[in-house]
């Protein structure tokens, strides 16, 4: 069923909301004709008071914060930080960037949450002329606009890129971690990111943005800090892992973990594994990538941008690499450079990953305070319709403490993610009682990396969720939809759908990297 009026009352309260900027110059060129937008079957709630009391907040260890020699800078954490699932590490870092300036009420910070291999460089700056992994995103009149917002974009917990993981020094022994780091967990992932805020003096985040195994972290934090979240957004993550993902993830953890040279992960001190593998100090195996690449793109591109095209059609035909699909991925397995251990850890913490656990999660009283009346609220509010399935009843438990306001992106290609995962945490949230809830599901050919290459689409729906008022007039116009589906042959702005020909190139080369 098509939405016309209602969909082109809310671009026209955005292009007045955001007259002054590149939003509304893109907008202003739609087309209510070639702009596919359907109702979802999640139906949007009446209006509720979100406003509960703030909770006492934890106490904070002082910590230290200075700016490295590095391309970025350095939160040290200098106090034993117990871990979800056990152990505990004695201290810990982590690295981050920042784009804006930070206003003196300290409100308007964007916390920016990554996929499971991309550092805090998501933008080039000063310290590091490099583009980011999300360069076109960031910036003045951007979807992440530097002129109203401070941004910060941290390494995860468990990563290689500055932040503390398994190749870092476990100070009891003077050696590296290795797999004698402790298990990783997207909610410990959270919990030190705001450790950081905390020691910047940030109450409250204007929002947090992720993607991937980012859009699981903002769902983590805003679950575990209601209070401390204005806004959330949620691009192609889960609010748990579906076995097809884990699977997945297994075979690329056996391919990494049966090369010869791993060691159990005691690789550092010794020669790097051989098979398949760059010889370099941070490495994966070609193979494990490959597996990878094939996950975070979609057959549709590919046979648009390859089909059955051979590298040279002159040649005799043989086992060896022969069709260009094939030359793609031994080029990706080739280029990529992340450390096996951080790759382990954290595709562990995405398999692990289940928004059900909040229910029984205990943080360093992190959290206490609102498990108990969480679980009330939420017997007054389900909805039975969605809460039958034991799954989905879990969820919705899991995630009646998310009274913000949320957008969840989904991409119908994604297949490691599949959009009705993003359809699911949609209609979890609204049975647990959040009316401010918006789906998008777009329509385009690049699968799990969408959140990489179609700024059309995903910018301009961040942007406006990040810059609207929820107080304002919006708010009946959200209320007479939930879901759009954008695609169908034409981008979010109406114009010829552009994810054909000269742009799969031009992603190429602007270096787009998977997730």
């Amino acid at each position: 069923m098509a939405v016309a009026l209602p969909v082109q009352q809310y671009l026209r309260f955005v292009i007045r909301k955001f007259s002054n900027s590149s939003i509304s110059r893109t907008l202003s060129g739609i087309s209510s004709a070639s702009t596919q937008f359907r109702l979802a079957t999640v139906a949007q709630q009446p209006a509720t008071d979100h406003k509960s009391p703030r909770p006492p907040s934890p106490p904070v260890i002082k910590p230290q914060v200075f700016r490295s020699n590095k391309p970025y800078e350095l939160y040290k954490h200098d106090a034993p930080f117990k871990m979800h699932l056990g152990g505990e590490l004695p201290s810990f870092e982590i690295a981050y960037e920042s784009w804006g300036k930070m206003n003196e009420r300290k409100d308007n910070v964007i916390l920016l949450t990554t996929g499971m291999s991309d550092s805090s460089h998501a933008k080039s700056h000063y310290g590091n002329r490099q583009d980011g992994w999300w360069e076109k995103f960031i910036g003045p009149g951007l979807p992440l606009d530097t002129e109203k917002f401070h941004i910060i974009c941290t390494n995860s917990l468990g990563g290689c890129y500055g932040s503390t993981g398994p190749a870092s020094i476990n100070p009891a022994t003077g050696n590296r971690y290795a797999t004698d780091f402790p298990l990783v967990t997207v909610w410990d992932i959270a919990r030190t990111q705001f450790r950081l805020l905390d020691s910047l003096g940030v109450e409250r985040a204007h929002a947090v943005v992720g993607s991937s195994m980012g859009g699981m972290t903002s769902l983590a934090v805003a679950a575990l800090y209601p209070h401390r979240v204005g806004r959330i957004v949620s691009i192609s993550a889960a609010a748990r892992s579906h076995p097809y993902s884990i699977a997945l993830r297994h075979a690329q953890r056996q391919v990494l973990m049966s090369d010869i040279n791993w060691k159990d992960g005691k690789y550092y001190d010794g020669e790097p594994p051989q098979k398949g593998l760059n010889l370099t100090r941070e490495f994966i195996p070609q193979l494990a990538r490959q597996i990878g690449t094939i996950t975070y793109r979609s057959g549709p591109e590919w046979e648009i941008r390859f089909g059955r095209k051979r590298v040279d059609p002159k040649s005799k035909q043989g086992l060896s690499t022969d069709f260009m699909i094939e030359s793609y991925l031994d080029h990706q397995g080739k280029k990529w450079r992340y450390d096996a251990n951080s790759f382990l850890y954290l595709s562990r913490a995405m398999d692990m990953f289940d928004m059900s656990d909040r229910l029984d999660f205990d943080t360093n009283n992190d959290t206490k305070h609102i498990l108990h009346e969480s679980v009330h609220n939420f017997r007054d509010k389900e909805d039975k319709n969605v809460t039958d399935y034991t799954h989905t009843h879990h969820l919705t438990k899991g995630m009646s403490t998310i009274k913000c306001p949320v957008l969840v992106i989904g991409v119908k290609s994604d297949f490691l993610i599949p959009s009705w995962q993003q359809k699911e945490i949609a209609t979890c949230l609204k049975a647990a009682g959040n009316n401010m809830v918006t789906h998008f599901e777009i329509d385009g050919v690049y699968g799990h990396d969408t959140f990489l290459l179609d700024f059309s689409n995903i910018g301009s729906a961040v942007k406006g969720h990040l810059e609207i008022d929820f107080e304002d007039s919006l708010i009946p116009i959200f209320n007479s939809f939930s879901r759009f589906d954008i695609g169908n042959g034409a981008d979010a702005f109406g114009r010829p759908d552009n994810i054909f020909g000269a742009s799969l190139q031009q992603a190429e080369r602007d270096g787009a990297k998977d997730v």
